[in-house]
């Protein structure tokens, strides 16, 4: 895979603040399972929504609803926390490798069946 890895360590209460958020956590495990680590944020939408309950594709209001969200929200704070590198132009979400994220994100996905070796 192509990873960054980012130095800084976050702390456990930003760890577990960003993990606390449903929609935050399956963001990251979209994209710490994808090849290249980035996607667009309607990719990225499409896929959460199926996380989330709507069907196979994902349902196109829920996918609008939740790509707005990210824009205007969870894509802004995890760019602001160096957990993710966002282009505008593109749209795409590049997920970085931040050691004090990354094994609770690992533990949070297994034990959510989110996982790829579940």
């Amino acid at each position: 895979m192509n990873r960054r890895t980012v130095s800084s360590a976050l702390s456990l209460e930003t760890v577990f603040g960003v993990l606390s958020e449903r929609r935050k956590r399956y963001a990251l495990y979209v994209l710490h399972w994808t090849e290249g680590n980035a996607m667009s944020v309607g990719q990225l939408a499409r896929r959460i929504a199926e996380k989330e309950g709507g069907g196979a594709n994902g349902d196109d209001p829920s996918r609008e609803r939740i790509a707005k969200d990210l824009r205007q929200r969870h894509v802004p704070e995890l760019v602001a926390m160096n957990v993710v590198e966002y282009d505008g132009r593109s749209e795409t979400v590049r997920y970085h490798c931040v050691p004090s994220l990354e094994e609770w994100l690992e533990h949070a996905a297994y034990k959510e069946g989110e996982h790829p070796d579940c």
